[in-house]
């Protein structure tokens, strides 16, 4: 028997908490049916008897507070709510916990930012971690020891699991439950709650909004100057003479506060233009790519994979109410 036990922080997503606590029981189930005993002991655990979610909204009834587990298999971490900081703090009589269930030989997996929390242990420093998109540049600023997995829907690396994005982490679920029992019981699982398996990438669902969450004025003006003008070839010495400040000293700055250098950021904004051309209208790949000032065919193609994870044809077809075959 593995003792599962399903972490119920405050300011978390109560979605986080249910669904892996519906899913190991379904499985426990689905063993039952084929003749297997159930595998896992799930437990909600707190630091509380109850705890409420959603600013009184919900609350969540634990199995077992946290001096009552000694010791577990698997322990979840589930995505926070609201602002990360303020729900790490809130938290943190939460780590010491998980600190100790994990030297006692316990697997950790947090679900999308969920991350954050599992961060302040101290765990994930020099290792890989995945979690939502649109919170990874919040993350590095709060923890830059913990290397960020860009894209990545699940990570994996010394007992410790971390999945990507809002409903991405199911793929993370799914995987441990074919690391528990087989694979035929984790395509099972699929088909019951309609997850695509195998899915390891989220890049396709990303949306660059562009890193201005910083004070440096001349980075805040060339990125200004890129989203208004990124059909133009743009040159870096005119970046940097434009905002008045030497191009070393400007590509640091700019790598420095946005963590993209330059000609990555100017790469991004073209290729997010590319995807909204994709899906609102029935321009051609060559229309759409010389609007956002490409000309080398392959060029645009392979850059756009590589920020997506979809060909321009995939993510039109994915995105876009009327496909198109070419």
């Amino acid at each position: 028997m593995k003792n599962v036990s399903i972490l119920v922080p405050e300011s978390s997503v109560m979605q986080a908490i249910a669904d892996p606590q519906y899913l190991f029981s379904a499985v426990n189930q689905f063993l039952v049916v084929s003749g297997k005993s159930p595998l896992f002991q799930v437990q909600l655990v707190g630091a509380k008897k109850e705890v409420k979610l959603n600013e009184g909204m919900f609350s969540v009834r634990t199995d077992r507070q946290l001096n009552e587990v000694q010791k577990t298999d698997l322990v979840f971490i589930p995505a926070l709510f609201g602002d990360m900081k303020t729900a790490v703090d809130k938290n943190k009589n939460l780590v010491p916990w998980i600190m100790e269930q994990y030297a006692n030989g316990a697997e950790v997996a947090s679900l999308c930012v969920g991350a954050f929390l599992l961060a302040a242990t101290g765990l994930l420093n020099g290792k890989k971690c995945s979690t939502h998109w649109g919170f990874q540049n919040e993350f590095r600023e709060m923890y830059p020891e913990v290397q960020v997995a860009e894209g990545s829907i699940i990570t994996e690396e010394h007992r410790i699991y971390s999945s990507g994005g809002a409903n991405s982490y199911w793929n993370l679920l799914l995987h441990l439950v074919e690391k528990y029992t087989d694979r035929h019981t984790a395509v099972l699982a699929s088909k019951y709650f309609a997850i695509d398996i195998d899915r390891y990438s989220q890049t396709a669902f990303a949306m660059f909004k562009g890193q201005k969450n910083h004070s440096d004025a001349a980075v805040k003006e060339a990125q200004e100057f890129i989203e208004k003008n990124f059909a133009e070839r743009i040159l870096v010495d005119e970046l940097a003479c434009r905002v008045a400040v030497g191009r070393r000293s400007f590509e640091r700055r700019f790598k420095q506060a946005t963590n993209n250098t330059v000609l990555e950021y100017i790469q991004r904004i073209k290729m997010e233009a590319a995807k909204h051309n994709f899906e609102t209208n029935r321009k051609n790949i060559n229309e759409v790519m010389f609007d956002v000032g490409y000309s080398d065919t392959k060029a645009f193609r392979t850059t756009f994979k590589k920020v997506t994870g979809l060909t321009p044809v995939e993510y039109r077809n994915k995105y876009n109410k009327q496909p198109v075959m070419a």
